[in-house]
């Protein structure tokens, strides 16, 4: 059997197995198999990069490039095993985002490496192929543009410059800085010479950082999405410029998955992925918990305690736990599922409402959760939830904000007006878990403190949910 029929014969079996295992991915019970099966998929494609390479005789070309190759493979397999075990779960949002992050910078690498040999091709009077140089320059900007984009999303998932920075002079800025994205672009075409590119990846650069610093921290989930979507067709177009299926397959199939769940995500928003992108949501100046209506007297909220809320919560049917950013940073996952199987060995039914933007990537509250062994069986979806709660004895709130604020179906002057909520404020009793009054992510009370049927539970959502536990099992 030839090396060029062993290598497509692998490259045909990674491409087949990345297609399962991303359709595994949209199930928590075969997320495990389908990440699996795509890593083995991948160890396919490097074989059959392997059997190209050598098998093909290109190593004689460079015969230094496949002891290179292996030091780049054990380079990246310590540092990607040894920072997935460091990394906590609850930091798995910034992990993702420098994971992405190192895919659209490859794929500049590539990209400009790619270009050069077009311009020492040019230069040389041979032909070049119009679609390599297009994927060439398409992967060279669109990489660069993950890669600083991934950077700052990072810091944002990291605390530093969390809300929306965004003013009148950023939005022109940004107007210029992209229409000399598409003046450098075509300087590129036209001239020789290795500058114009350099000059179109340091404007790309800029643009990408004037493009997410003005996206708050609760906007992450659709701007890593939005960003993965980009490494992916990044990805791609190297695949095209360096002719290797393998890439073009696995960009191509990251780009499409991330373009779907961006659009899922702004549509669970009810938002566009303009107004995502440049709305500045969460840049505005922040309510005041509590302060008075138009007119209207100010607004007070009900405290319970630990005892009171165990005897609560232990004389009802049924417990509905809604989980948000602020159990991700108290890592309260696992307390929380201490307190699940304490109300269900109670025979309370207790299930778990996720919504699709909770946290700061998609699918964070299935991630910590996951981790913390809650069953699958146990976790629903906004639409498969929402008509429980009015059934419900309890719905506990522990720090989610935005996501069951009830202002969003009737308060058009609310930037989260028209998303889609978790009906929490149905439920026969609520219960918020919270550090203070303190507004979410959009700046805006959140009536839901004040409803005659809530009580606020104060403290840091581990701390305050290890007493509900300590008070439940005293009973």
């Amino acid at each position: 059997m030839s090396p060029k029929l062993l290598s497509d014969i692998a490259y045909l079996t990674s491409a087949v197995l990345f297609i399962i295992g991303l359709k595994f991915l949209s199930h928590p019970k075969q997320a495990r198999n389908g990440n699996l099966l795509a890593a083995i998929g991948m160890t396919f494609a490097v074989v059959a990069s392997f059997i190209f390479i050598f098998g093909g005789g290109m190593h004689e070309m460079a015969p230094n490039a496949g002891l290179l190759i292996v030091v780049g493979i054990v380079v990246g397999a310590v540092a990607g095993t040894v920072g997935a075990r460091m990394v906590a779960m609850t930091e798995m949002p910034q992990m993702v985002a420098l994971l992405n992050g190192c895919g659209g910078g490859a794929a500049a690498l590539i990209s400009t490496v790619e270009f050069a040999n077009f311009m020492n091709a040019k230069a040389a009077g041979q032909p070049v192929d119009p679609l390599g140089f297009g994927a060439t320059m398409f992967g060279g900007v669109i990489g660069s543009l993950s890669f600083w984009g991934s950077l700052v999303a990072f810091g944002k998932l990291s605390g530093v410059a969390e809300k929306a920075i965004s003013s009148p002079i950023q939005k022109v800025l940004t107007v210029l800085v992209f229409l000399a994205v598409l003046f450098t672009i075509g300087w590129s075409g036209t001239a020789s010479g290795n500058l114009p590119f350099y000059a179109l990846l340091a404007v790309s650069l800029v643009f990408s950082v004037l493009m997410v610093l003005p996206i708050g921290g609760a906007d992450m989930p659709v701007v890593i999405s939005l960003l993965n979507s980009c490494t992916g067709l990044a990805v791609a177009a190297t695949g095209f410029s360096l002719q290797q299926p393998a890439l073009i397959i696995s960009g191509t199939l990251v780009g499409a998955s991330g373009t779907l769940l961006t659009l899922l995500m702004c549509k669970a928003m009810n938002r566009s992925i303009t107004n995502v992108l440049f709305a500045g949501v969460g840049s505005g100046p922040v309510a005041t918990p509590g302060a008075a209506g138009k007119g209207g007297p100010a607004k007070s909220a009900r405290e319970i305690t630990a005892d009171d809320l165990a005897m609560l919560c232990t004389n009802v049917p049924s417990v509905i736990v809604i989980p948000g950013y602020g159990m991700a940073v108290a890592q309260a996952q696992h307390i929380t599922r201490e307190l699940g199987d304490l109300l269900a060995a109670k025979g309370i039914d207790v299930k778990y409402a996720v919504h699709p933007v909770a946290g700061r990537m998609p699918g964070h509250m299935n991630v910590l959760l996951a981790e913390a062994n809650v069953p699958y069986e146990q976790l629903f979806d906004l639409e498969q939830i929402n008509s429980e709660f009015e059934r419900c004895g309890v719905a506990l709130v522990i720090g989610a904000n935005d996501v069951v604020n009830p202002a969003a179906r009737y308060d058009k002057s609310s930037p989260i007006y028209g998303m889609p909520i978790l009906d929490a404020d149905k439920a026969q009793n609520i219960i918020v878990v919270k550090r203070s009054l303190n507004p979410g992510f959009a700046g805006i009370d959140n009536e839901i403190y004040y409803n005659p049927k809530t009580f606020m539970f104060f403290g840091d959502a581990k701390g305050a949910i290890g007493k509900l536990v300590e008070a439940v099992k005293a009973q």
